[in-house]
């Protein structure tokens, strides 16, 4: 859907993520699902606080992120913590994000296409066709338990909303585009929303005393020993703030998705010519010191200081994108990204590994579809 033209195809696509994935009804609906997930997520930390063990914290936002996708669209878990065979499925949704960022020399000399002298085709083949495996097993075996009984009763979940869509429109939507949907969604809601995750975690454990603000407006607003509900994000301005500084930053998505000019433009006095492909510099914009005062340093307060929205309208800080093309996932990401994180602050401290100062805590980065960390976050949960 990320790369399709602004036509009939893609105009459906949308409209079956928002209203069968996204809108406010079902995300509303599957508030219970979510909680599910961040009680294993609580209880995985606590039982790593417990035993004195050092957590990946990238790894256990991915399971979490990923179980919350595979259960919204299939209505099972994928994952679990400690798995070798969870490492290898975040290894391969990596990867297949790495390479379709990578540069690829084909790409401007056609001419070398049947060569593919990187193998970026090869490599991207090879990743795309272990996930579609994945989706395809889950799209037979639904079917099978479907055809089996005259009395199915249907999941209610995304892949059974796009079995029935597919059946009553069969050329509008057939059943082969249904695991290049399943595909946008299971990646692209688990990837980014883990990366982000991870560098949120990684500016508090570098800043302590964020962190413990950050968890001083939980106690206010929720209670020690409270659950977090979705309802209370809003009610939590200054954990938006951190998050929102998050996304200034290190952007999850650097450069956006790709856009192509439909007609020429002049933009400032530059003539961009139709069919032109753009990338958006998020990245840089938000280092960019006409904007924001001292863009390299992590401050959070910036944004009780000034009022910005970062559903598109405010262009400093458009972390989704903005306008017909912004993320469909937007509304379940403003609702996961600060409930993982409050989760984990909540009734635990995080220490860097031993030896290390909260400072010295790596921040460099790995480009990519999604930005990553170039070191995995990795810190002791401290229970308070």
């Amino acid at each position: 859907m990320a790369w399709l033209p602004m036509a009939n195809q893609w105009r459906i696509l949308r409209k079956i993520s928002k209203e069968q994935v996204f809108s406010v009804p079902r995300l509303e609906a599957s508030q219970g699902l979510r909680q599910e997930k961040l009680q294993k997520l609580r209880d995985y930390i606590h039982e790593c606080s417990v035993n004195h063990q050092l957590v990946d914290v990238g790894e256990a936002a991915f399971i979490t992120a990923l179980n919350l996708m595979s259960a919204t669209l299939f209505s099972v878990d994928c994952a679990q913590f400690d798995s070798d065979s969870t490492q290898e499925l975040k290894e391969t949704i990596r990867a297949m994000t790495k390479v379709v960022a990578s540069f690829n020399l084909v790409d401007f000399f056609p001419i070398f296409k049947s060569v593919d002298p990187q193998r970026v085709m090869h490599k991207s083949k090879t990743y795309f066709g272990q996930i579609y495996s994945i989706l395809e097993g889950k799209i037979n075996e639904r079917l099978k338990l479907r055809a089996a009984s005259s009395d199915y009763v249907e999941k209610n979940d995304f892949l059974e909303a796009l079995l029935n869509y597919s059946q009553s429109n069969p050329s509008e939507f057939p059943k082969d585009r249904i695991k290049h949907l399943l595909l946008d969604l299971f990646v692209g809601g688990t990837d980014t929303t883990a990366a982000t995750v991870e560098w949120v975690m990684t500016d508090l454990i570098r800043c302590p005393k964020v962190m413990l603000k950050a968890r001083n407006e939980l106690w206010d607003v929720v209670g020690r020993n409270n659950k977090i509900k979705e309802s209370d994000i809003s009610r939590l301005p200054y954990l938006q703030s951190v998050i929102k500084e998050t996304f200034r930053f290190h952007p999850t998505g650097p450069l956006l998705i790709p856009h192509k000019a439909e007609v020429d433009t002049e933009i400032n006095g530059y003539i961009i010519p139709k069919d032109s492909q753009i990338f958006v510099n998020i990245w840089a914009i938000g280092r960019d010191s006409s904007i924001w005062p001292n863009p390299e340093s992590f401050d959070p307060e910036r944004f009780l200081r000034r009022e910005i929205d970062i559903r598109g309208q405010d262009f400093d800080l458009i972390p989704f994108g903005s306008g017909k093309r912004i993320c469909p996932g937007f509304p379940l990401a403003t609702r996961m990204v600060p409930l993982m994180v409050a989760t984990m602050i909540h009734n635990f401290d995080w220490k860097p590994e031993k030896g290390m100062k909260p400072e010295e805590v790596d921040i460099s980065e790995k480009f990519g579809v999604a930005l990553q960390k170039a070191v995995p976050l990795k810190a002791f949960p401290v229970k308070v």
